[in-house]
């Protein structure tokens, strides 16, 4: 399997540091013009902000030798596509592109918003070019120091406040991916395709199966067929290599039934998922679980698909979370397992590989699980779902590891619809299954 090349920017050491305003007359010390906490918000090119504390320092002289913290503060994640999308030169619909430029906007204040006015006040704004040839191979430290943001008063020169100024740094690395994509929905056992630029080629199939048949078949009882409406269960996902031979299996563990008085499936009583892989001589054993319900929309916003994702480590006596997050129900969006934010720069500005940075992995509870793990594309509910799976060169050792990340993935695809509210049909390709028996 050859894989595609990724690059990841990885923003972090952040610090703060703000003039002291002189005493006045008579005065002690001076004062320090920000008592509020700080944040940043930061963008690469077109791609989506990115918001993180900033920690505040004083401005002096043993201020300025601090140490850097060694906290991440954002990870952008670059395809191809993206790196050939910089590497352009700028053309009059297009005049940003050709540039790869990291904008910095700091504010004081808390992170949020009031009546859809952001809460912050804006102290300044700065940008840093960046030179990403060469990124796909190597790893380089972009920028590393201190950046002025905002405008100096007059003064730097005639006793108006000094411009604040923020230390960081920028560190682009190459990041390595394999690329699947469904050539169909999970329901209707699709091929999975290996993606490499315009290449594509057959790499597993995928059977789905509902268990729900044959219960049902005992009995078409009308309490039966209630409690079938109330409840979504027995599904799975098979994935096989192209000699026939499982790899991998997603099952339902836990059904996806309605809280009692609602339409939905609540957090506090999720339906789950069991991901197995071959264990030899036909059997399986697990290597991760999923939980997925249905997040209420708050004002103004729509509902949104929850999900927590905890891997199951040999030798651990409990589940190690990974992931809990939640996608918008109506648009779609991504599942992900991305553990950077666990492995900061380290004060030397690398990357560490441990949540000290110390490289050891004797204390680290996920073995060799660390930096960028997975994601998958997920369409909003009614929409036809081909998901495309993107997946770290270091954790695919063989079929099996890609197979067990394909067959998450549409666990993940098929929850969309699992949670759906009971008050709505099932899609046709899932209802389908049970419309011999119900009629």
């Amino acid at each position: 399997m050859d894989p595609c090349p990724f690059v990841r920017v990885l923003v972090g050491n952040l610090a703060l540091r703000m003039p002291v305003a002189p005493p006045a007359a008579g005065a002690g010390a001076g004062v320090h013009p920000s008592t509020s906490p700080c944040y940043i918000k930061i963008r690469l090119g077109k791609m989506a902000c990115q918001t993180a504390a900033a920690p505040l320092v004083l401005s002096d002289a043993a201020a300025a030798e601090q140490p850097p913290s060694g906290a991440l503060a954002a990870a952008f994640h670059l395809s191809k596509a993206d790196l050939e999308w910089f590497a352009r030169k700028p053309s009059l619909f297009s005049p940003s592109r050709g540039a790869a430029t990291l904008k910095v906007s700091v504010y004081a204040g808390r992170k949020g918003t009031t009546c859809g006015v952001s809460s912050g006040r804006l102290l300044g704004k700065a940008t840093i070019s960046l030179d990403l040839k060469g990124a796909e191979a190597k790893p380089a430290v972009l920028h590393s120091g201190w950046i002025s943001v905002g405008r100096r008063g007059v003064g730097g020169k005639g006793g108006g406040p000094a411009a604040a100024e923020l230390s960081l740094t920028v560190r682009a690395e190459p990041d390595p991916r394999f690329v699947f994509e469904f050539d169909g929905e999970p329901e209707c056992s699709p091929q999975v395709m290996q993606v490499r630029g315009s290449m594509k080629q057959p790499m597993f199939t995928c059977k789905f199966g509902c268990r729900t048949n044959s219960d049902l078949r005992r009995s078409v009882a009308q309490t039966e067929r209630e409690a079938a409406g109330k409840e979504r269960k027995g599904w799975s996902v098979t994935v096989h290599d192209l000699s026939g031979s499982p790899v991998a299996l997603a099952s339902m563990v836990t059904p996806f039934v309605a809280s009692p008085g609602t339409d939905r499936v609540s957090r506090s009583n999720p339906g789950a998922w069991l991901i197995l892989r071959p264990a030899g001589d036909g059997a399986w054993e697990p290597w991760g679980r999923l939980e997925c319900w249905r997040e209420r929309g708050g004002a103004g916003s729509s509902d949104s698909l929850g999900y927590r994702f905890d891997l199951l480590v040999p030798g651990v006596d409990h589940a190690v979370p990974i992931a809990d997050s939640t996608i918008a129900a109506s648009k779609g969006g991504k599942f992900a397992l991305d553990l950077t934010a666990a492995q900061p720069l380290s004060r030397g500005s690398t990357p560490g590989c441990s949540p000290r940075g110390s490289g050891d992995f004797s204390q680290w509870p996920l073995g060799n699980y660390r930096g960028f793990v997975m994601s998958a594309s997920v369409e909003g509910e009614g929409r036809c779902s081909k998901p495309t799976v993107e997946v770290g060169v270091a954790h695919v050792g063989c079929a099996e590891d890609a197979a067990a990340f394909v067959a998450l993935a549409a666990a993940v695809d098929l929850s969309m619809d699992a949670c759906r509210l009971f008050s709505h049909k099932l899609r046709k390709e899932l209802s389908h299954l049970r419309s011999d028996v119900l009629r």
